[in-house]
């Protein structure tokens, strides 16, 4: 069980060295264009009379 402990920081290690290496890491998330471009286009406004049939 230790050696599976060791193991897994001898990796962790060498992963952050070769990203620490890498130059420009970016971990913050996807950030392609306005938060605009993520809502939904077929949502009906608010101010929308409700429909009422007799």
């Amino acid at each position: 069980m230790w050696k599976i402990a060791v193991g897994f920081l001898i990796f962790a290690g060498v992963a952050v060295y070769m990203l620490s290496k890498g130059g420009n890491v970016d971990m913050s998330g996807n950030e392609h264009g306005s938060a605009a471009e993520h809502t939904p286009a077929a949502v009906a406004p608010a101010s929308a009379p409700a429909s009422t049939s007799k």
